[in-house]
């Protein structure tokens, strides 16, 4: 059985880039960042949520404190396939995310079925007390997506992602039910995330700056649940 443990603290800062402007970036840091172990991948995940959409509500609200559960895949995964469960916190801008790596029978059984994990850790612990909490938990919105992945190749902590082709669904919530769903996003744009356990280099910070490419505040479920509420009404969500 698969059982990685792994443990992020960084920052995460969000841009919306064209295409063009996505271009001018990569040619600007060439020679400055080299493909990741993961380099492209399709992204799955399937994030849970409470009956009235709580965790997302809050979130888009802009709390100092936020929280999210989510099941993740880089692939269509069978009963033996590896799969993350991941629970990330975000406090006064730095990201805590914790994820294990399971089997795709066993994360179901424990998200989907209540079934207990057979692992003993600080990990699953804190996904015990967040189910519990909560309680009721179900998964509520499948988000998929291409990602390209660069490193620094000086700085050991700097990580750019770049996600396209994002795609959202609220039915049918199982990673085994396909890739599917409808677009988030028009046209080419795409959405960068840098990581970092620090300060942007300057360096970087110039070449931003010459490009026009702003951050911004941006969550993939976040938008994916605003569109939902938007077609079928804010009173299908409201608390009983």
């Amino acid at each position: 059985m698969l059982i990685n443990q792994e443990v992020f603290e960084r920052y995460e800062k969000k841009y919306m880039l064209s295409g063009e402007q996505y271009k001018a970036l990569n040619k600007a840091i060439e020679g400055r960042f080299m493909p990741d172990r993961y380099a492209r991948t399709a992204i799955n995940n399937i994030y849970f949520d409470t009956e009235d959409y709580r965790l997302i509500r809050q979130s888009l609200e802009k709390p100092v404190y936020k929280e999210k559960l989510r099941l993740r895949s880089y692939s269509l995964p069978e009963p033996d396939s590896e799969v993350f469960i991941e629970l990330k916190k975000k406090y006064r801008g730095i990201v805590y995310k914790r994820r294990i790596d399971l089997s795709y029978k066993e994360a179901y059984d424990y998200l989907y079925g209540g079934k207990e994990l057979s692992i003993d850790s600080q990990i699953k612990k804190e996904l015990d007390y967040f189910m519990d909490f909560y309680g009721g938990l179900k998964p509520a919105m499948y988000i998929g997506y291409d990602r390209t992945a660069i490193d620094s190749i000086e700085d050991s902590g700097l990580r750019i992602t770049f996600d396209s082709n994002i795609i959202w669904r609220s039915d049918m919530t199982a990673l085994s039910d396909g890739r599917f769903g409808e677009r988030l996003m028009d046209g080419d744009t795409i959405l960068m995330e840098i990581k970092i356990p620090h300060a942007l280099p300057y360096y970087l910070c110039r070449v931003l700056d010459e490009l026009e490419i702003r951050q911004c505040s941006f969550s993939k479920y976040g938008m994916a649940y605003t569109e939902l509420i938007n077609r079928k009404g804010k009173e299908v969500f409201c608390c009983a």
